[in-house]
């Protein structure tokens, strides 16, 4: 009896130590466990598609511990869906529809499941926009209209959707290619780091056109000087910030280069630096250049290329700015058109238009190089975005 009695005051003892004591280290430990698991195998991957047969915008799932993406499923349908942006907390997605007539789109996005609810529709003039952007303080949607050959800027209500045109301004001129530059085609809008200005990457009159923006009125006025003109025939297309502020890196679609600014914020002005070609000496077939981005750390820079279908990465150099050539590496399938880096900045995806497939390439830290991973299929797959985390 006394061998019982102190066989169990020596469990009780002991479930009382994991109860109190032990219990609470597990069930941490597990919820961490299980909570690092979910969100490496859910990060949202939203993706537009024009496919005719089922048009609009896809969500797929990511995870980043292996580097594969779920099939892409139809989250809300919409028509002509190209070029599209989430807000800063991941709460709403601007959409641009191009066609005739296009327009943009405000979708309220539900940050635990990645559903999309459509919020309303503005209608543009001309054949619609082909870049949305959203300013530094969040209230108001820049809109390049590629085919209107104009700008605007819509204000936003509370809950996210577009309110009123602040600002419009039809941009004029031409310059020398005779079919893709007879008019002017506003390709890239977007507002700079101090969000002060306005930059508008115009690829038919070859100028980067400068206004400055009024952060409470969404107002554009005419900067001086009003635009930086680049090399005719180069056909500027989009703009990307280094997270210093002071450089800035231009893709120009018609001549295959990236040319690089240095950016005075004070006096809103462009000075060209450096130009640099970014299909190989070796490709002779015609190629457009087409996306182009600065990993969030500054240290490389990458092209996407029409025709050659590649991805060109450059590093950048501390303190200058300029850049170098690391890698140039098949985009896996045709017409690589957009691609966006995952939250962590390890994994880039690229859609592939006229290949139909989304691919996967890990990021080496070190080099900026590109490994191939994976792939999904994807009807003339478009915009390709990650949620934040």
């Amino acid at each position: 009896m006394l061998a019982r009695r102190g066989l169990a005051n020596t469990e009780d003892i002991f479930m009382r130590f994991i109860l109190r004591v032990a219990a609470p280290f597990l069930f941490a430990t597990l919820l961490s466990t299980l909570s690092s698991t979910s969100m490496a195998k859910n990060i949202p991957v939203y993706i537009a598609t024009q496919n005719p047969e089922n048009m609009g915008i896809t969500i797929a799932r990511f995870d980043d511990s292996t580097g594969t993406l779920s099939p892409p499923a139809m989250a809300i349908e919409t028509r002509d869906p190209a070029h599209f942006t989430l807000s800063a907390d991941g709460g709403h997605l601007y959409m641009c529809n191009t066609g005739t007539p296009g327009g943009v789109s405000a979708f309220a996005v539900d940050r635990k499941t990645g559903a999309l609810k459509l919020l309303n529709y503005v209608e543009s003039k001309g054949r619609g926009p082909s870049y949305v952007s959203v300013d530094g303080s969040g209230k108001f949607v820049l809109d390049a209209n590629y085919g209107g050959g104009h700008v605007e800027v819509l204000s936003l209500n509370t809950d996210g959707s577009l309110k009123e045109q602040t600002a419009f301004v039809q941009h004029t001129g031409s310059s020398v290619h005779p079919q893709r530059q007879n008019k002017p085609y506003a390709h890239w809008f977007r507002t700079d780091p101090t969000n002060k200005f306005a930059l508008v990457m115009d690829l038919g009159t070859d100028q980067i056109v400068i206004y400055r923006f009024d952060a409470k009125t969404g107002k554009l006025t005419p900067h001086d000087p009003a635009f930086t003109a680049v090399t005719p025939g180069s056909g500027p297309r989009h703009l990307a910030y280094h997270p210093n502020g002071k450089w800035f890196y231009g893709v120009q679609e018609l001549s295959n280069e990236v040319v690089a600014f240095n950016w005075d914020a004070t006096r809103g002005t462009l000075t060209q630096f450096q130009a640099v070609k970014t299909v190989a000496d070796t490709f002779k077939g015609p190629s457009t250049a087409a996306e182009i981005a600065v990993r969030a750390d500054g240290k490389f820079l990458y092209v996407t290329n029409r025709g050659e279908d590649s991805v060109v990465v450059y590093s950048i150099e501390s303190k200058t700015g300029e850049l170098a050539l690391v890698q140039r590496v098949p985009s896996g399938g045709k017409v690589p058109r957009y691609f966006s880096f995952d939250p962590s900045g390890t994994w880039f995806l690229v859609s592939n238009q006229d290949g139909g497939n989304v691919v996967v390439f890990s990021v080496d830290a070190k080099t900026g190089e590109l490994t191939q991973k994976s792939e999904v299929q994807l009807p003339r797959p478009m915009g390709v975005v990650f949620a934040p985390r």
